[in-house]
C-alpha cells in the first residue's frame, strides 16, 4: 500500500492525462451567455463548452441515476460496481454488466480505447488521475462537454441546439431522457434516423428514472408521447460578421468563447426583418442594421447583410463596418455645433435659394427646388442643402472635422489631402455606419462621446468617456428638431399613436443614389441603418427616408419602450435665449454670403409660391383620394396655411405640404397661403 502511495505521483507525472480534446470548439455568445455562433473544433467537430451550470438540474439527476449513482462518493472508480460486475461475470461466465462510471467514461472519451481488459484497468486509473486534477465538477464538465450525441455533435449543449435549437438549461422529462440515452450508441439511436430505436432507448431511461424516485409515472407516461426530434438543426448562425471579426481579434490565449453585449433575440429577429426588407427591395441590394444602448454604446444587434452567403449581395461583406458616404446624415452636428457656438437658433430664419459659395460651390436641394425662408429647425427637418451648407460655412469645415474625430469619426476624403470643405455638409466624406451611430449615441444623451463596443469592458477610455462632442444643451436643441421630423414613408406621425414611442432620426441619401441611411433615436436606443449596393453601384431612386427609414422604424418596434421619450427634459444649463421665441436681432436670420464672400445666382429671396400637387384642373379617382391626398406646395416664405373650400386644413404638416383626407366626391378648392399672405389655388374633380 506504501508503495502504490509512493508510486502515484511518480507514474502521474511520468504520464499525466491528455486533456488536450477538452479544448472546445470556438464559440460567440450574447450578453446572456446563448451561443450566436459556433465554430467546428480542429477535428470538425461541434464541440460546445458545458458546465454543470448550463445544463437543467433534471437532466444532471437522470444522468446520474442511470449512470453513476454513486458519482459524488467515489474517487472515479466504484469499487461497489466493480465488485458487482465481478460476481454476475464469474456466475454467468459473460458481462452482465459494467461497472463504468462517469469519470471512466469522460477518461475514455480523452482517450478512446478499445473496449478491452488492459483498455479497461487503464481507463480505471485514468479515472482516478482525472478527479485528483480536475475535481468532480470538473469531470462532470468534462463528459457534459465531450459526450458524444450523433453525427459529429458532442457535449449536451450542442446536442440540445442540434436537436431541439435550444438550450440545455430548460429540458422537458422526454429531452433529458433522450439525450441519457443517446452516448450509449450515438449513431445507432439518431432519432432522426432511426426513430423506434431512440423511442424504446428512451423508454428504458423514463422507467428507469421512476424506479429510482426521480419521475412520477404519470411523468414517465407523459414524456414518452413527446414526439422525437426528426432533423438535425443547424448550429445558431446569428451575428455572422461581427463573430467572424471577434475570432478573428481573438488572442491564441484567449478563452474559447467570446461573450458580447448582444441580445439574441433582438438579433434573430433583426435579421428576419432585415432580410424580409431585402427581398422587397430587390436581389442586389444589401442592407446593414445597427443597434446600440444610447447610454453605455453597448451594441444589441449587429446585422452586417442580409444574408451572409447570399452572392448576389456580397453577403460576405459586413457593411457596419464599410466606409460610404453619409449623404445628410452628419447634418445634426453642424447644427449642434452652431447651437453651441450661440450663432443659431431653432427659429433663426435662413433663405433657401440657389447661391454661390466663396469658392465656387453651389449646392442644390435634393429634387433640384428650392422652398424661399425656412427656420434653421425646418431646414434640419426636411434636410435642405443650401442652409446647411450656409450654417457649416458659419461654423468653420476644419473645425466640424474635428469634432468628427473627437466623436469618434475618421473623416476619409477622396484623395486624402487637402483640408475640410464645404461639401462635407452633404456628404463629401466617408464614414461608417458604426461610425455614425457612435455620433448620434452623443446626440441622444448628454453630448458627450459614447464609444460603440460589441464586448463587455471594451468601451471607451476615461479620456474618450470625457470626450465632449456637444453641449448637453445643443445635443438636447437637435433632438427636439428631429423629433418632429417628418415620419418615415409608410409610418404615421409618432405625435398620432397614442401610448407610442417618439423617434428623433435623420436620413440621408449619397450623391448619385449609392448610399440610403437612417438614424434614429427614441431616448433609450439608437438604430441606424444602411441599404445600397456594397459594389457602390447606382441605385436610382432609393432614398433615405424611402428605403431605410421604414427599416429603421420597424426595428424599433422590435425594442421595449423608453423610461424617457425623446428629447427628455431640457438641462438646467440650456441658454435664455434658447428658451423664449423673441430672439435677439442677431439670431432672427442667418445671411447667406453677398458678393464679398459669395453671390446668389438667382435674386429674389424666395422663388415664387406655386402648388405643385394637386395641379390645376385635374381628376382624381375618388377611390384612391379617400384614402388620403398629400398636397405639397414650393417657393414662397414658410409656414403655409392650407384651405379646402374656404376652411382651414387641420392637419399634421409634411415635408412640402400637407396631408388632406376628402369626406365626399364632387369639386374641390384647394389654397395655399404662405407667411407673406401670398396664396395660390388649384380646383380638382373627385370622381
Amino acid at each position: 500500500m506504501a508503495a502504490a502511495l509512493v508510486a502515484a505521483p511518480v507514474l502521474d507525472r511520468a504520464f499525466p492525462p491528455d486533456l488536450s480534446r477538452l479544448a472546445p470548439a470556438l464559440t460567440v455568445t450574447a450578453r446572456d451567455g446563448a451561443v450566436l455562433r459556433a465554430f467546428l473544433s480542429p477535428d470538425e467537430t461541434w464541440r460546445l463548452p458545458t458546465t454543470r451550470a448550463d445544463v437543467d438540474p433534471l437532466y444532471l439527476r437522470m444522468l446520474m441515476a442511470y449512470e453513476d449513482a454513486r458519482f459524488g462518493w467515489h474517487p472515479g472508480v466504484d469499487p461497489l460496481a466493480v465488485i458487482r460486475a465481478t460476481g454476475q461475470a464469474v456466475v454467468h461466465g459473460r458481462v452482465v454488466s459494467g461497472a463504468s462510471t462517469l469519470t471512466m467514461q469522460a477518461a475514455r472519451l480523452l482517450e478512446p480505447r478499445p473496449r478491452t481488459l488492459p483498455s479497461k484497468l487503464v481507463e480505471m486509473a485514468r479515472a482516478l488521475q482525472l478527479t485528483a486534477h480536475l475535481g468532480r465538477d470538473g469531470v462532470l464538465d468534462a463528459y457534459l462537454t465531450l459526450a458524444p450525441f450523433g453525427g459529429n455533435i458532442e457535449g449536451v449543449r450542442a446536442a440540445a441546439l442540434a436537436w431541439w435549437g435550444k438550450a440545455p438549461r430548460r429540458l422537458t422529462p422526454g429531452q433529458a431522457a433522450l439525450l441519457v440515452a443517446l452516448p450509449q450508441d450515438p449513431n445507432g439511436l439518431r432519432p432522426d434516423r432511426h426513430p423506434e430505436a431512440a423511442r424504446a432507448a428512451r423508454a428504458k431511461v423514463l422507467w428507469r428514472m421512476v424506479e429510482a424516485g426521480v419521475l412520477t409515472a404519470r411523468q414517465a407516461r407523459e414524456a414518452e408521447a413527446e414526439p422525437l426530434p426528426t432533423l438535425r438543426r443547424p448550429l445558431p448562425l446569428l451575428a455572422p460578421h461581427l463573430a467572424r471579426h471577434l475570432i478573428a481579434a481573438r488572442a491564441p490565449d484567449d478563452p474559447p468563447a467570446v461573450r458580447t453585449t448582444l441580445d439574441a433575440a433582438l438579433q434573430a429577429r433583426a435579421e428576419t426583418l432585415v432580410r424580409a426588407h431585402a427581398a422587397a427591395l430587390g436581389p442586389r441590394l444589401s442592407i446593414a442594421a445597427l443597434a446600440v444602448e444610447a447610454e453605455t454604446g453597448a451594441v444589441r444587434a449587429w446585422v452586417g447583410s442580409p444574408d451572409l452567403l447570399d452572392t448576389a449581395r456580397l453577403g460576405a461583406i459586413d457593411m457596419v463596418r464599410a466606409v460610404r458616404s453619409p449623404g445628410s446624415a452628419l447634418k445634426p452636428l453642424i447644427y449642434g455645433m452652431a447651437f453651441e457656438d450661440g450663432v443659431l437658433h431653432p427659429l433663426t430664419t435662413i433663405d433657401d435659394r440657389p447661391v454661390r459659395f466663396g469658392d465656387g460651390y453651389a449646392p442644390g436641394n435634393f429634387g433640384f427646388a428650392h422652398y424661399g425662408r425656412v427656420t434653421a429647425a425646418e431646414a434640419l427637418r426636411w434636410s435642405l442643402n443650401v442652409p446647411a451648407v450656409a450654417v457649416l460655412d458659419r461654423v468653420g469645415p476644419l473645425r466640424f472635422a474635428a469634432r468628427l474625430a473627437t466623436a469618434g469619426v475618421t473623416p476619409r476624403r477622396q484623395g486624402g489631402l487637402g483640408r475640410p470643405g464645404l461639401p462635407l455638409a452633404l456628404g463629401g466624406l466617408g464614414v461608417t455606419l458604426e461610425e455614425l451611430v457612435g455620433l448620434y449615441a452623443a446626440l441622444a444623451t448628454d453630448g458627450r462621446r459614447r464609444v460603440v463596443h460589441a464586448v463587455p469592458g471594451a468601451g471607451g477610455t476615461e479620456a474618450d468617456e470625457a470626450a465632449r462632442v456637444l453641449s448637453p444643451a445643443a445635443a438636447w436643441q437637435v433632438r427636439s428638431v428631429l423629433a418632429d421630423a417628418p415620419p418615415a414613408t409608410g409610418f404615421a406621425p409618432d405625435a398620432a399613436t397614442r401610448g407610442g414611442r417618439t423617434v428623433a432620426f435623420k436620413t440621408g441619401t449619397s450623391y448619385g443614389f449609392r448610399d440610403a441611411w437612417a438614424v434614429g433615436l427614441d431616448g433609450g436606443h439608437i438604430i441606424g441603418v444602411w441599404v445600397g449596393r456594397a459594389d457602390g453601384t447606382p441605385v436610382p431612386g432609393h432614398i433615405g427616408r424611402d428605403t431605410a427609414a421604414p427599416l429603421m422604424r420597424a426595428l424599433f418596434d422590435l425594442l421595449p419602450l423608453p423610461p424617457h421619450p425623446v428629447p427628455g427634459p431640457p438641462p438646467a444649463d440650456l441658454p435664455a435665449v434658447m428658451r423664449t421665441a423673441d430672439l435677439p436681432p442677431p439670431l432672427r436670420r442667418l445671411a447667406l454670403p453677398d458678393a464679398g464672400g459669395g453671390q446668389s445666382v438667382a435674386s429674389g429671396t424666395a422663388d415664387p409660391l406655386r402648388l405643385r400637387f394637386p395641379p390645376d384642373g385635374a381628376t382624381l379617382d375618388w377611390d384612391q383620394a379617400a384614402l388620403g391626398l398629400a398636397l405639397e406646395a414650393a417657393g414662397g416664405d414658410r409656414p403655409y396655411a392650407w384651405l379646402v373650400n374656404g376652411r382651414p386644413l387641420d392637419t399634421a404638416p409634411w415635408h412640402r405640404g400637407a396631408q388632406w383626407r376628402p369626406d365626399g366626391r364632387g369639386r374641390a378648392r384647394i389654397t395655399v397661403i404662405d407667411r407673406d399672405g401670398r396664396s395660390v389655388s388649384a380646383e380638382i374633380w373627385l370622381d
